[in-house]
């Protein structure tokens, strides 16, 4: 039986993952994402996305819908159960962590405020 993943992406997240990852190819090795956490803004963290080559020796690596995410070792309990959504609109796109272990978020968007995962 296989393990739940720690996160998930939608068809829009992983659909413009993989544009980003087929685009940055040839600029270097970009094979995943890195998702991590940083502390930054009013609610006190903020969602880190970068291009990777390799895991670290603790990341949690998940593939979803094609796209390999490799997740920071220090985010990981913070993270479990989220969904990664891609949303744009007239005015803004980008990446959208629906997470069930926010408890707040700063009123402009930048940052949040997370529990550990239950049972975590």
């Amino acid at each position: 039986m296989e393990r739940p993943k720690a996160i998930t992406l939608t068809e829009n997240a992983a659909k413009r993952a993989r544009d980003l990852l087929a685009r940055a190819k040839g600029k270097g090795d970009a094979s995943a994402l890195r998702l991590g956490l940083k502390n930054a803004g009013c609610a006190g963290q903020s969602y880190t996305l970068n291009f990777a080559d390799k895991p670290e020796p603790l990341d949690e690596v998940v593939e979803d819908k094609g796209v390999r995410i490799l997740i920071d070792a220090k985010a990981l309990m913070f993270l479990l159960g989220t969904r990664m959504d891609y949303k744009e609109d007239a005015i803004s796109s980008g990446f959208v962590f629906e997470n069930p272990n926010e408890t707040d978020a700063c009123g402009c968007g930048e940052s949040v405020m997370l529990k550990t995962a239950d049972g975590a």
